[in-house]
């Protein structure tokens, strides 16, 4: 069942945007989140929490503005894969550092580093745009220059789309002798070293991998938004996406979009109902989660899938 759930998550926000065009943009900025998340996720996995990833996610957007400043012409496609390519080499470089910390120290690393992007980017006004960021018109998508509508329906199936493959290769790092030996990081990562595995290159390479999905994450926020600010790195987005990590659970890469669709709508009719107070709605249900589903809502359709399994024998 885990394996066509993400075919499954693709399919409902397709349909639920065409059927409902006030939440195509809901749902585009609900799978970006998912991304992110996702990548906060592998850094779970290896038992490290970061408070700071907001910051690939914001700088990749950045990036993929100065791509599309320097060539109009350039395709939504080519501009997602640039802010994910922004993001690996962000990653990259960062990840040299922070693969020698662990625990309270990588967390509050990450954080610091974040709000520096966060305060460089707001004092550069000229160069940025401060706090009010750079705004821009929607680029070609698909080789096609589209109204807003048209857009946004190309935009979520394109995002759905990567839900499927991104799934996929990440179930796929789970299952390689990378992915296993992030979560033996978790449990004993002295014993990992006894065996001849370094411990800061495995990490390295999960921490590349998690940079490089916020950076996936970045290009589509901007792009369904049509501007980036620095707002897109503060630490309350780190948080989102470490509650989205949490919420959705981290057994399988599905999790991630699952939390974060719920997390978007949950946000959507909070904010509605409760103007003043939707912060209390959100960590009234992370409190709630925490005693009924701590493993995240993806553990329910694990043991689900368990007892299908079994009652097929």
């Amino acid at each position: 069942m885990l394996r066509i759930f993400p075919w499954f998550i693709g399919a409902l926000a397709i349909f639920l945007g065409l059927y409902f065009s006030w939440m195509k943009t809901p749902l585009i900025i609900g799978l970006s989140y998912g991304f992110a998340a996702l990548g906060v996720s592998i850094l779970i996995r290896a038992g490290q929490v970061s408070f700071g990833h907001a910051g690939f996610t914001c700088m990749s957007g950045y990036a993929m503005v100065a791509a599309l400043k320097i060539w109009p012409e350039i395709d939504g496609l080519i501009l997602i894969l640039i802010s994910g390519l922004a993001g690996l080499i962000a990653g990259g470089i960062v990840g040299l550092f922070m693969m020698r910390y662990r625990g309270i120290f990588f967390g509050m690393l990450n954080l610091a580093m974040s709000m520096v992007l966060f305060s460089l980017l707001g004092k550069f006004y000229h160069v940025t745009g401060g706090t009010d960021g750079i705004s821009f018109d929607r680029p070609k998508l698909l080789g096609q220059l589209l109204d807003r509508s048209n857009y946004e329906t190309a935009l979520l199936v394109l995002c759905a789309f990567f839900v499927v493959i991104t799934c996929s290769l990440v179930q796929r790092f789970y299952a390689s002798p990378t992915g296993q030996a992030l979560i033996a990081l978790k449990s004993n990562e002295v014993r990992l070293e006894y065996i001849g595995i370094s411990a800061k290159k495995v990490f390295y390479k999960g921490y590349v991998a998690s940079a490089t999905l916020c950076g996936f994450a970045g290009g589509i926020f901007a792009l369904v938004q049509g501007l980036v600010t620095p707002e897109m790195g503060y630490w309350v987005s780190s948080g989102e996406y470490v509650f989205i990590a949490v919420l959705g659970g981290t057994y399988h890469a599905v999790g991630a979009f699952i939390g974060a669709i719920g997390f978007t709508f949950l946000k959507l009719f909070a904010a509605a109902a409760m103007t003043g107070a939707w912060q209390l709605v959100i960590g009234s249900v992370l409190l709630v989660l925490i005693f009924v589903a701590p493993n995240g809502l993806v553990a329910w359709l694990r043991k689900f899938d368990r007892k299908t399994s079994h009652a097929q024998k």
